[in-house]
Order: C-alpha cells, then sequence, then structure tokens
C-alpha cells in the first residue's frame, strides 16, 4: 500500500537536504535549478535516500512545475511513516 506525502522544494541550495517542515509538508532543499524538471527529480531521488527506498519506489502524484508537490512512496508503511514522521520533526 502506498504512502501520500506532501513535500516543499527549495531548489537552488548548496546541497540536498530533508527535514523540517512548512505548513504540514517535508521539506527538500535540492541544489538543482528549476529548470526542465531537475528541481522536481532531485527532490524524488532526495527524498527515496532520505527514507531507505529506491528511487523509482518514489513517484509525483501532483505539482510537477510547482514548489508544493505530492508524492507517492511505496515500501513498508509503518517503516516509511516512522521515517517520515522524524524527518518532519527534524
Amino acid at each position: 500500500m502506498p504512502v501520500r506525502l506532501a513535500i516543499r522544494v527549495r531548489p537552488g541550495g548548496s546541497r540536498a537536504r530533508v527535514g523540517g517542515s512548512h505548513d504540514g509538508a517535508l521539506i527538500v532543499k535540492v541544489a538543482a535549478r528549476p529548470v526542465e524538471g531537475q528541481a522536481t527529480e532531485a527532490a524524488l531521488a532526495a527524498v527515496a535516500r532520505a527514507v531507505g527506498i529506491r528511487r523509482r519506489d518514489v513517484s509525483l502524484v501532483r505539482g510537477a512545475t510547482s514548489r508544493d508537490k505530492v508524492l507517492e512512496l511505496r515500501g513498508d508503511v509503518t517503516q516509511l511513516t516512522s521515517k517520515i514522521n522524524d524527518l518532519l520533526g527534524s
């Protein structure tokens, strides 16, 4: 069963970092610029690394051209929920 996750992407940073919250969404900072989907792809890869799943198990549901996105994560629901809650609190 997939888990849906709202994220807020902050492109153009010095490095990728996942943690904290903005209006209930997980903050994902990426070094990539918001050009031709580069920041979106970097954000999906950063989230996958942060929660310990493969990139192919993360898909974009909504927000391809927005800073606010909704992702679908596939994996063990209990583990994913625990890791996401830890990241939201950091």
